[in-house]
């Protein structure tokens, strides 16, 4: 029997092929209107279930899976514009499932700006053309040295040991993109590598995107031949890189922002909360988006850092305060598992948490300081 995704992919959207052009603007609504129609009517079931298989399979037929590789890869090549579009689509529409396709799309854009030196890595050309979806243990390097996954060099190659503390879309992804430290040296090894029997993963009792498959996995010496490694660079440049990416307020924040001031403009006695938001909620996202490129067309990780950082704490404490509004709203029927009011509140408890460096936690700390 065919499902209604399946139907939906079928009728609406041509399988991807290398002749893709790369100003294909018809992606952004077809991935608009699969969101619509398709995963905002089960968002609640797939925070329950979890994000199903089909729902990478329609993503991928859609071109989703590598809307930024190029055109000889089947890619759209889309601007950072149409891309935020897309992580604003998702989060507005399901929260799990863009969670799972955030740990992948910017993996293919990494690999699609390396390409000319990782010819030879046996994966990269699959996650080009959106064959395999990438998971992601990145973020431990920002605990080193307390807890950090381990590089350690062999022959050829390198080993890793340690624990990934989150892998999103486990079960879904055959491929990590894993950082790891090399201690002696203070340099971070940055790989591709497939999911083997040397990764055992243990599940995580999440209050907040419980439907994203998100996994604690233990490295076992996993072997990384030196072709699987996309880079190796200084502890402190890839710290400076990371400080520069968490401290801006991202597309998915303003994604699911939009969504609960939808539902808030149903409910009756919200009318003053959604018009005094809306105009709120929009002059943030121009303002992050604008810092954001300003900084990505100088190349310095640290032009307008503490605005940025602002920006992002300001747009947290945004969607926090319309979750809350929503609840209210809807009084104690809001608090039941078959309404997204919930849902939403406890999305934003992860947006609180997602990507936070010492940096960011001490900012949000001081922004929760009294003024009285």
């Amino acid at each position: 029997m065919t499902s209604s995704v399946e139907q939906h992919v079928t009728t609406s959207s041509p399988p991807r092929t290398a002749s893709a052009r790369a100003d294909d603007t018809s992606l952004v609504p077809k991935v608009e209107r699969f969101a619509g129609e398709i995963l905002l009517p089960r968002s609640l079931d797939t925070d329950r279930r979890g994000v199903p298989d089909e729902t990478i399979t329609a993503l991928r037929s859609l071109g989703a899976l590598n809307h930024l590789a190029p055109p000889e890869f089947g890619g759209a090549a889309l601007g950072r514009t149409a891309d935020r579009r897309l992580h604003e689509l998702l989060s507005y529409a399901c929260f799990n499932t863009w969670l799972v396709w955030a740990q992948h799309a910017p993996t293919v854009e990494r690999v699609a700006r390396l390409r000319g030196s990782v010819t030879g890595h046996p994966l990269a050309e699959r996650v080009l053309r959106g064959d395999v979806l990438v998971g992601a243990g990145l973020s431990d390097v920002r605990r080193y040295p307390d807890h950090h996954v381990a590089a350690v060099r062999t022959t050829g190659g390198w080993r890793f040991r340690g624990t990934l503390s989150w892998v999103s879309g486990w079960g879904l992804n055959s491929v990590l993109l894993l950082a790891a430290v090399e201690a002696e040296t203070e340099r971070v090894v940055v790989a591709l590598v497939p999911v083997g029997d040397r990764m055992a993963a243990s599940p995580l009792d999440l209050a907040a995107v419980a439907g994203s498959r998100t996994r604690r996995v233990r490295l076992d010496d996993v072997a990384v031949p030196d072709a699987y490694v996309l880079s190796v660079q200084p502890l402190a440049e890839h710290h400076a890189a990371d400080r520069s990416q968490t401290s801006d307020a991202r597309a998915h924040v303003f994604g699911l922002a939009g969504r609960v001031l939808d539902e808030l403009r149903a409910e009756p006695g919200t009318g003053a909360v959604v018009e005094r938001w809306s105009p709120r909620v929009a002059e943030l996202r121009e303002r992050a988006y604008a810092r954001a490129d300003e900084a990505a067309a100088a190349a310095d990780h640290n032009l307008h850092l503490e605005e940025r950082l602002a920006l992002k704490v300001a747009a947290g404490e945004a969607v926090s305060t319309l979750s809350r509004a929503l609840l209210i709203a809807r009084s104690g029927r809001g608090l039941t598992t078959d309404d997204t009011a919930q849902l939403h509140a406890r999305s934003a408890l992860f947006v609180l948490v997602q990507g936070q460096t010492a940096e960011v936690r001490a900012a949000q700390l001081a922004a929760a300081l009294p003024t009285f």
